[in-house]
């Protein structure tokens, strides 16, 4: 649309109308609106539904008109708060809007009004006890104030609020909805949807509108729990700070009194009160408390969590918002797809294994002029209030109808697939009226969602997130269907191509399944047989590597490397590949670079070294092969040295890894070199 023109409108636009009359709003008024008033878009909807939801160019510009002298004398900017304040002044009542917050100071309610600039301002409690988001965050309301000098208090707060007319419609008929949901087919109704939100359909692909439709998912489910990364300007938390009034944003740590309540449920908490809670650039979250993260925890998986004494629940569905600072291409191949996340959750796995969906931001276009629709959309406080309804329902056994899911789910998985699955059922077909083949697209999306979050968690190197192959069943025909991610793509951290003498693959797993994966360099120089070892090298591999250092020298005569070794010194680095800082026993490993580098020998390319060994020579076995060898593999090994003692853990491997990855047995350090150096 240019030069003031009216856009063109289409079929839909024409259906919407008759079938919605006075629930659409044509989205390009919001942006001309929005340009000269910086107020959320549930807001100006509001005013646009009430004076321009119509489809009468004539209405509309005058419909414009009052919403801009509303906005022009009601709307108060933040820098006019005086002005504001002596209207109501020499008035003596004046009506206008702005975002009320209430607290209680001692006995009684105060009202902040947010623009206006006075935290005192006299409020029935009634209104308290009828939105108790007032004392959460507040709302944006339309307010009748008056001024009356209050004697008692000499005079000091003399703003009273007579009536608060919270901005949300003030009924909703679901029935109403389901009904004229059947006037529509599928994609005339996801068209509706996408446009709702503000944005145009019409070059997407199905897969890009979906993925849109998401973000909605968490206002129509109750305890969902959303990732998304990518990168800035892709309107990520536009839906929560935008579509809403039942979503709070935060930009920063917040305390777990906030999130949830003061002991003794003195105040209710953020997840009670609002249906999101999103955290915007989580990044910052680095400073929260570690107890907000253990409590979150507990809320995620369950929807409860302790106060004191006093257990609590809430419905608030938890939303995390970042930014990648790199392709996903580059992230894939040199790291894992949590990394935008702070330490403090990214080393929770736990926490980060509660997530149900991992929305790809990186497909999520940036914000630009052609993608903002100027045609109609339903007015987004009508939009919030049929999500909000539909929260009460439940549509996780929908898909029982046609598929079972594969055995690699485990309840976790089967949870957060069935909720997105509800969630989306809501979004596109409230009615409950799904085709087979349409409930299929929703299952894959649902399941790529919850693989995304698996795959990351199994790069991060903890074996019991390994069983990532997920599937779904047909149930009419018995066919199984495997969902992979698009970015799926391994990392081959373990190089095919021949590597420099020194340098070596190991792997160690700790007793808790979690898999650490090492390169192993060792370096001459000239010197006098010391080992000299990099700041990374501690603990139990510290120990591993000077044990069989000991070894070295008790047998560098044997080993035909004593000239070698006395005239020269070891400088040992050990790269932690998968940054998961598991301890791990790498005396083997060691020996091997040491050896190699001495006789200036590379390994064989592609092989993984694992075993320990003590003083004298003395072959450690491992307490477990699995996991090792699987961490091996799906990062490009393609042969094993094992020590001889696991031979019968190697029927546990297994039959993908031993198609895939040979072991080589041996019994002795000299055995292990010898068999996997090239040309010694």
């Amino acid at each position: 649309m240019t030069n003031g023109t009216i856009p063109a409108r289409d079929a839909l636009d024409d259906k919407v109308n008759r079938l919605f009359a006075g629930k659409v709003v044509r989205k390009d008024l919001v942006r001309k609106v929005k340009v000269g008033a910086n107020v959320p878009v549930f807001v100006l909807e509001f005013l646009l539904g009430k004076y321009c939801a119509s489809s009468d160019e004539v209405a509309i510009q005058m419909g414009l008109q009052v919403v801009n002298d509303t906005l022009a004398n009601n709307y108060i900017r933040p820098d006019e708060s005086g002005k504001a304040q002596s209207k109501v002044k020499e008035n003596g009542k004046y009506t206008f809007i702005d975002k009320v917050k209430v607290r209680l100071v001692d006995s009684d309610y105060w009202a902040e009004a947010v623009n206006f600039g006075n935290k005192f301002l006299h409020i029935p409690s009634r209104y308290v006890r009828d939105y108790e988001r007032l004392l959460m965050g507040g709302v944006w309301a339309q307010l009748d104030m008056r001024f009356e000098s209050d004697e008692e208090a000499g005079g000091k707060n003399p703003f009273w609020i007579d009536k608060l007319t919270p901005i949300q419609i003030a009924t909703f008929d679901l029935d109403e909805y389901r009904r004229v949901r059947r006037e529509l087919t599928t994609d005339e109704w996801v068209d509706l949807m996408v446009r709702s939100m503000g944005y145009e359909p019409g070059g997407m692909t199905r897969r890009l509108k979906l993925l849109f439709l998401v973000r909605l998912i968490l206002l129509a489910e109750r305890n969902y729990n959303l990732v998304e990364l990518g990168p800035r300007g892709t309107g990520k938390s536009y839906v929560i700070q935008e579509v809403s009034p039942y979503a709070a944003l935060l930009t920063g740590p917040t305390t777990i009194a906030n999130l949830f309540g003061h002991m003794g449920g003195r105040q209710k908490g953020m997840v009670q009160i609002w249906d999101v809670v999103g955290f915007d650039e989580i990044v910052d979250l680095q400073k929260m408390p570690k107890e907000v993260i253990t409590t979150m925890k507990t809320y995620c998986e369950s929807g409860t969590f302790q106060r004191g004494q006093e257990a609590a629940s809430g419905d608030a569905s938890i939303a995390m918002f970042g930014n990648t600072n790199q392709p996903v291409d580059v992230m894939v191949q040199t790291g894992h797809l949590f990394a935008p996340m702070p330490d403090v959750i990214r080393d929770d796995m736990a926490f980060i294994d509660r997530l149900h969906f991992y929305l790809p931001g990186w497909e999520i276009p940036k914000m630009r002029n052609d993608l903002f629709t100027d045609h109609y959309g339903f007015v987004v406080d009508y939009l919030a209030e049929a999500l909000r309804e539909l929260r009460k329902h439940n549509f996780t056994e929908i898909i029982d109808r046609h598929f079972s899911l594969g055995s690699h789910l485990n309840a976790r998985d089967r949870k957060a697939v069935r909720k997105t699955v509800s969630g989306l059922v809501k979004i596109v077909f409230p009615h409950g009226e799904v085709t087979q083949e349409e409930l299929g697209e929703i299952l894959e999306l649902a399941i790529e969602g919850r693989r995304r979050v698996k795959e990351q968690l199994k790069k991060m190197g903890a074996f019991e997130y390994y069983h990532t192959s997920f599937s779904y069943t047909l149930q009419d025909t018995g066919e199984e269907r495997f969902v992979g991610v698009p970015e799926q793509g391994g990392r081959d951290l373990i190089s095919t191509d021949p590597l420099p003498p020194g340098t070596v693959y190991t792997a160690g797993a700790n007793s808790d399944g979690s898999v650490g994966l090492y390169r192993v360099e060792v370096s001459v120089s000239t010197g006098t047989g010391k080992l000299k070892l990099a700041g990374g090298v501690a603990g139990a591999m510290k120990e591993s590597v000077q044990r069989a250092f000991s070894y070295v020298q008790t047998k560098k005569s044997d080993l035909g490397i004593g000239h070698d070794l006395d005239t020269s010194d070891l400088h040992v680095e050990v790269i932690d590949l998968l940054n998961n800082h598991v301890e791990a026993e790498v005396g083997v490993a060691f020996f091997v670079a040491s050896y190699s580098a001495l006789r200036k020998a590379p390994v064989s390319p592609a092989l993984l070294v694992l075993g320990d060994m003590s003083v004298q020579g003395n072959i450690k076995a491992l307490r477990s092969l699995v996991e090792p060898l699987q961490v091996a593999m799906d990062n490009g090994a393609k042969r094993a040295l094992v020590p001889i003692e696991n031979k019968r853990t190697f029927l546990d491997v297994s039959a993908d890894i031993v198609e895939h990855v040979d072991p080589i047995f041996y019994g002795d350090p000299r055995t292990a070199a010898m068999k996997v150096l090239g040309g010694s």
